[in-house]
């Protein structure tokens, strides 16, 4: 498969994401499940991002099967093996993206794109009139990030695991924490600090998410330690998440068996303020609800 930096180009293998499978998915599925051919499940506006992406309309939300982590926990898990989605044309894409804009989008928010980061880098390459967000799972390669620049407006990736072996245990990714902090650290070369306009929307930055996991919390705590340390106050924004819903495949996981308590939550709050974390946002534990989830239906595509 084509990639779009020649510093990771391997002919028809593979090596867009940091996994590196070296599959050739013009005959086959990566380790992501995906072939060469783009698949989505979902194009349209959505409400249940950050505020400062949805400026009150909605993001057009354009969701993208596979994913190259495959956590157990995975809340998309009906579409992140690589199913439930429809083949997409470059063309078919860019007329999804003008038709989200259309329809009032402050942004184009693309979600799990990390996959076909080859092809979203020529569908991009004409500038859109709405911010273009990358929502990925953080597990990205800084070669292709930086065949991105110029093409992305926000950065939204998670921060999952600041400890390796956790990374291991739930997305068998040992080297998850080395390999977000150095594509966020490469995202916010890009994008410099967050820049919002006169209504707080954001126009250019990095909002950094990190989902709490029950019983988990040192592993939270090591990731804002990183984010405190390695960016500047206030010039990256932080997005503490609440809303882990037990779904999945998480048989084997007692403590994920279960939501947040508040004293896990709370703590977790409390250790953000002690970092001096202060620009960002804090979700309600009601957030932790199944119904937050669209349905994978096919919608807009």
């Amino acid at each position: 498969m084509k990639t779009a930096d020649n510093s990771e180009k391997t002919g028809a293998l593979c090596a867009l994401c940091p996994r590196k499978c070296l599959a050739d998915r013009t005959a086959g599925r990566g380790y992501c499940g995906c072939g060469s051919r783009v698949m989505i499940a979902r194009a349209a506006l959505h409400e249940w991002e950050e505020p400062c992406i949805t400026g009150g309309r909605g993001a057009g939300a354009v969701f993208f099967c596979g994913c190259p982590l495959h956590c157990v926990y995975c809340q998309n898990s009906a579409i992140s093996g690589g199913a439930g989605g429809r083949e997409v044309t470059p063309e078919r894409l860019k007329a999804i993206f003008a038709r989200l804009i259309k329809e009032g989008a402050y942004c184009i928010d693309l979600v799990s794109p990390t996959q076909y980061s080859d092809v979203l880098a020529d569908v991009l390459s004409t500038p859109l009139p709405v911010p273009v967000v990358w929502n990925s799972g953080g597990y990205d390669a800084v070669g292709q990030l930086k065949a991105l620049e110029g093409r992305i407006d926000i950065y939204m990736p998670d921060f999952k695991y600041s400890d390796g072996e956790v990374a291991a245990k739930y997305s068998r990714a040992p080297d998850y924490p080395e390999v977000a902090l150095a594509a966020i650290r490469e995202m916010y070369r890009q994008t410099g600090p967050a820049r919002f306009d006169k209504n707080g929307n954001m126009l250019g930055g990095v909002i950094i998410r990190h989902l709490v996991l029950p019983g988990e919390l040192e592993n939270t705590f090591g990731v804002m330690d990183a984010v405190s340390s390695e960016f500047p106050r206030g010039e990256v924004v932080f997005s503490l998440m609440s809303q882990y819903t037990p779904c999945g495949g998480i048989s084997g996981f007692e403590n994920l068996q279960r939501r947040l308590t508040p004293g896990e939550y709370r703590r977790a709050v409390d250790y953000m303020y002690l970092c001096g974390i202060d620009l960002g946002y804090m979700q309600e534990l009601s957030s932790a609800k199944e119904e937050y989830i669209p349905p994978f239906d096919l919608t807009g595509v």
